[in-house]
């Protein structure tokens, strides 16, 4: 990225306060000097100059998150594949001269383009009403007068302006451009601004560090940039840019954040060109057809650009909007679930792996506390107490957004064994000096105590996984290796441990960092227990049939993770023996290809980084499958950003919430799977659209395409092709509040092309046949078809028998497997029942003429029953067949590929 224009450069701030040019990021201002360009103090703005600058400056939102009028929506809308296709036809009508062709389609394209702006500005509105519930705020310091002192509190990060003094703390997204007037053991990700995956220690230093000098304003500590997090420690800063005028804004361009292609993306992309294909070719075809055997030229070229018409599901955008909306709404009604974008709910309704962490969702948020042993085994109370003495401290100093459900267990069993026991102190004796919060990173808390009667000595006491605290304690490599077999040992039968050390060291002035967790004296083992949450068991049986395989993604012991799967019924080890069991370790010697097959076998990733569980969902998508993530903290943001979605309870900290796709009103199995619930129905009214839909154009397409062949005039007229077009699209919109039969909810609704095209292929071929079958009604009812009268009469015939054909269609093929299902769709039904009554009575309206067709002889109607009364019959029984090959699965769902981790079954459908 190029270097800072003033306008961006964090020393130099453009408001309405007193500014000043402040050198680049060599050579950095001083705190003082930063607050005095910006007009601000170390007691933060006044609550009147606040609002003053917040409206010069506009409010502290990116571009790209700033509302979407609806006439750019509308335009935008003109940019899809369909919709882009439909406007060349019609300029094509409109060059042959064929102005009631061009004038219906550009009138197809309006209605489409209204309806879906319209429909994405109410879901924008409604999604956006719903974030605000969930809206990212920032502690702020202001005063309500110059005589009033400080005051902190949560304001909208909207609200923000350059000046305020802010506190940042564990989980908070750095909500502008700031530096850093204090810092204590802050640590934040600068993954969306450098791609750096580590994170960075930040320090709130008066002068820059030479030894950056050139690096950049990244690298230096004082900085801190929006779209950083932070991981750990606590600071507070004076923000210097907002809004457009961030790094994050300019270098981004408004396109932070933006994910990759969804599953439900590349879906309908892969079925829209493929679709496409055979629009473009269809002109092409009609004319070199009529003209080689019929001898027609351009004339033949409006009803060659109305079948290409004929073939296209104008509506799609607008049914997949609609569908989406309304089940997002309904969620967040019913359910408390805030789906914060569209696409994700299909997304969801495809899910066939989730993967998650066992704490909070498979096992209670807070364990009970076991058992504290020293390094030989043996009960030892101290090692609680000095456990205690580091989760009091660590709670106390740290600027935790909330606490630790270890440090509160520890403390809980201080409090329930007394603080006396075997001579150990209280923990609230000690006087505490500083601390260095636990991250997942370093994996330990080290807390800076005095201790009662030791006024010259500081004692760091440091607590966290065994592996990381042995690394830090003085001890040769035989008594370590004796340690970590004595902890596996006590793992494995499903305890989670911590290590607990300590060291004495002589009093400083200056701050304590992670290098002086060095030279440590073991103490001993606390050792936990993780109590099952009291809905898992049932929820995890309940997502198994219905096809989604939960798998554990942990930074606990193998053992300690095994257990809780096992006495949940996830069962590692099980079948697949040792492969349902994998460590990070062994993650780590696979290439990405290996990993695909290990992560789908496994059910326990154990010891796993934030990178670890990046890779592993990672690895799940590029085998095919459908990956959720349900994660809550800043170590499970690089997964969240990895999934096909993002889930996390709405107490989750800021970035989580930031990141996620879906909020969910609690922690908890139970409100996922009404999520995915949620999902499949919307997916399953989307694919029965497409299914019906396209199975009935394509026959149209096809009989339309013969019928031209066979007779001297055309069988339809441009005009007629289109309006029957419309009119099934008008019926169609009930598809977006249908309820979907209970067969579309068992197994995950993905999209997929090639099941599309076998399915209309079949059908659509059949649907061409009853079509076709008009012919020999209209040869004995219309015997005298010659002359105007004639053609006239064939073309009401033909448009009443496509929309009688359209609305069997839409009740026979809506998927259900019992009658009463099959009786369900209300919606549709009444939609069918509308665009048949059409049919019939357009013909005879003054419309009809108008559109070159007249009344038609009864003798038609008796006719034309009995053959859409063997088209029923042929119709229902190519269902049923279809239904008996495919017992598992409705048309156009994925099929679950591998048996769910528990009650699930292969599908040996062949």
């Amino acid at each position: 990225m190029p270097e800072s224009s003033p306008a961006t450069a964090p020393g130099h701030v453009t408001t309405g306060a007193p500014t000043a040019v402040v050198p680049g990021p060599d050579v950095v201002p001083t705190p003082l000097q930063t607050l005095r360009a910006l007009g601000s103090g170390p007691r933060g703005l006044l609550e009147a100059e606040a609002e003053i600058r917040l409206a010069r400056t506009g409010e502290n939102v990116l571009p790209a998150r700033r509302p979407v009028p609806w006439p750019r929506r509308f335009l935008r809308s003109l940019r899809d594949p369909f919709t882009s296709v439909l406007i060349c036809l019609g300029l094509v009508s409109a060059l042959v001269t064929a102005w009631g062709t061009a004038c219906v389609i550009l009138a197809l394209v309006a209605v489409s383009c209204l309806l879906r702006a319209t429909e994405e500005h109410r879901a924008d509105r409604s999604t956006q009403a719903l974030r605000e519930l969930v809206a990212t705020t920032a502690t702020v310091v202001r005063r309500a007068s110059d005589d009033s002192p400080p005051r902190e509190r949560e304001v909208p990060v909207a609200d923000l302006v350059p000046g305020d003094v802010i506190r940042l703390m564990p989980g908070d997204l750095v909500p502008a451009d700031v530096r850093l007037l204090r810092a204590d053991g802050l640590t934040v990700h600068q993954s969306a601004l450098t791609g750096e995956s580590a994170p960075v220690v930040k320090q709130a230093l008066d002068l820059a560090d030479p030894a950056l000098s050139g690096a950049g304003p990244f690298a230096q500590p004082q900085w801190c940039f929006q779209g950083s997090s932070v991981t750990s420690g606590s600071g507070t800063a004076v923000i210097v840019a907002t809004g457009g005028e961030t790094r994050f804004a300019a270098a981004h361009d408004g396109r932070t954040g933006q994910r990759g292609a969804s599953a439900f993306d590349r879906s309908v992309r892969g079925i829209s060109w493929t679709l496409i294909r055979f629009m473009l070719l269809t002109p092409p075809l009609v004319l070199m057809a009529n003209a080689a055997l019929r001898g027609r030229g351009l004339e033949t070229l409006p009803f060659a650009v109305a079948v290409a018409v004929g073939l296209t599901p104008e509506m799609l955008p607008v049914i997949v909007t609609t569908t989406l909306a309304r089940g997002a709404a309904r969620l967040a009604r019913t359910g408390g679930v805030i789906v914060k974008r569209l696409p994700a709910l299909h997304d969801l309704g495809a899910v066939d792996v989730l993967c998650l962490d066992k704490t909070g969702t498979l096992t209670e948020d807070r364990p009970v506390f076991a058992a504290a042993t020293d390094g030989k085994g043996q009960a030892d109370p101290d090692v609680l107490r000095w456990a205690a003495v580091n989760a009091l401290w660590t709670l106390q100093l740290a600027d935790l957004p909330a606490a630790d459900a270890l440090d509160e267990a520890v403390l809980d069993a201080v409090d329930t064994d007394g603080p006396g026991a075997a001579g150990a102190v209280d923990p609230d004796a000690y006087e505490g000096v500083a601390v260095l919060p636990f991250d997942p990173v370093r994996r330990v808390a080290t807390a800076v105590v005095r201790r009662p009667g030791r006024l010259g000595v500081h004692t760091l006491v440091t607590k966290g996984a065994v592996e990381a605290v042995l690394d830090r304690c003085a001890m040769d490599g035989d008594e370590r290796d004796r340690l970590l077999a004595l902890a596996d040992r006590k793992a494995a039968s499903g305890l989670r441990l911590l290590a607990v050390a300590q060291a004495d060291r002589a009093p400083r002035a200056g701050a304590y960092t992670p290098a002086d967790e060095r030279g440590l004296t073991f103490l001993g083992l606390v050792a936990l227990r993780d109590v099952p949450a009291p809905s898992a068991a049932g929820a995890l049986g309940v997502l198994a049939r219905r096809g989604v395989r939960v798998k554990v993604l942990t930074g606990d012991h193998p053992g300690t993770a095994a257990r809780v799967c096992a006495d949940l019924g996830l069962r590692p080890g099980g079948r697949s023996g040792t492969d349902d069991v994998v460590t990070a370790e062994l993650v780590d010697t696979l290439s990405d290809a290996e990993l695909v097959g290990v992560a789908d076998r496994a059910v326990v990733f154990a010891r796993c980084t934030p990178e670890h569980k990046a890779r592993i969902v990672s690895a799940l998508r590029a085998g095919g499958r459908t990956t959720g993530f349900l994660g809550d903290g800043v170590n499970d943001l690089p997964a969240l950003h990895a999934a096909d979605v993002g889930l996390c309870p709405r107490n989750a900290v800021d970035v989580a919430r930031e990141a996620a796709d879906v909020v969910l009103a609690e922690k908890d199995l139970t409100a996922i799977d009404r999520a995915v619930l949620a999902g499949r129905r919307s997916s399953g009214n989307i694919a029965a659209y497409l299914r019906i839909t396209l199975s009935s154009n394509l026959g149209n397409v096809i009989a339309m395409l013969t019928a031209g062949l066979m007779l001297p005039f055309l069988p339809m007229l441009p005009a007629q092709v289109l309006v029957q077009n419309l009119c099934f699209d008008a019926a169609q919109l009930a598809f977006a509040f249908d309820r979907p039969p209970a067969s579309v909810l068992r197994r995950p609704t993905a999209l997929r092309p090639r099941d599309f095209l076998r399915f209309i292929t079949g059908f659509g071929l059949l649907n061409a046949a009853a079509d076709l079958a008009t012919f020999g009604v209209l040869a004995l009812a219309l015997h005298n078809a010659s002359g105007d009268g004639g053609e006239a009469a064939f073309h009401a015939g033909w448009f009443t028998e496509n929309l009688l054909t359209q609305a069997l269609v839409m009740v026979l093929l809506r998927t259900g497997r019992s009658a009463a299902e099959r009786r369900a769709g209300g919606p549709l039904r009444t939609a069918a029942a509308g665009l048949a009554a059409v049919g019939v009575a357009l013909p005879i309206t003054p419309l009809g003429p108008l559109l070159g067709m007249i009344a038609l002889p009864p003798l038609y109607y008796l006719l034309l029953g009995s053959v859409l009364g063997l088209y029923a019959i042929g119709l229902t029984a190519a269902r049923r067949r279809y239904e008996r090959r495919h017992p598992a699965d409705p048309p156009g769902t994925a099929r679950e590929r591998v048996g769910a981790s528990r009650g699930a079954c292969s599908d040996r459908t062949p």
